[in-house]
């Protein structure tokens, strides 16, 4: 379901897709060949929420903000299943994986990784090209090549399956 929010309406890239038990509401914009899998939630209620080209946002998330504080997802982002964002900052390539929360100005680097579960705190900042974990999340590592490398297959996976889904119509 779309919903207009006080006068405010989804942008959402006519490439993109989006499932059909997604919600989206209010200040909202989508980019080309991104896909909202089953059950997601994205409220534009209270600020922006901005979501790049080319992201993937997994079954059962939830993305909202505070006031004056957007939530921006840049380009090639994958969000795994049951992440929890609000107001954050997700930069070009990042993967935050399933079951995670990132809070009220957090910043994840660009290609970094949030380990499944981990929470990151108000305003902590995960640098470029690293892998953090926990409750709260702590850096443990540089990404390596091959973790870097599998990062950009989901994304690629992603586009193609969500292109794929958008063809489809259901058959109940």
């Amino acid at each position: 379901m779309i919903y207009d929010y006080k006068g405010k309406k989804p942008k959402i890239a006519t490439s993109a897709f989006i499932a059909e038990t997604v919600v989206i509401t209010g200040d909202v914009s989508i980019g080309e060949k991104t896909s909202i899998w089953f059950n997601t939630v994205i409220r534009g209620d209270v600020s922006k929420t901005i979501i790049g080209n080319q992201v993937n946002i997994q079954d059962n998330s939830v993305l909202h903000q505070s006031p004056n504080i957007p939530l921006i997802i840049e380009d090639n982002v994958t969000i795994g299943h049951q992440v929890i964002l609000h107001s954050a900052i997700i930069k070009k390539g990042a993967l935050i994986g399933m079951g995670s929360i990132i809070l009220d100005g957090a910043e994840i680097g660009e290609g970094a990784f949030i380990g499944a579960g981990s929470l990151v705190p108000s305003g902590l900042k995960i640098p470029p090209h690293t892998l953090a974990f926990g409750r709260p999340a702590k850096v443990i590592r540089n990404l390596t090549v091959e973790d870097q490398k599998e990062m950009k297959r989901i994304v690629n996976e992603y586009v193609e399956k969500g292109q794929y889904y958008k063809t489809l119509k259901s058959s109940y």
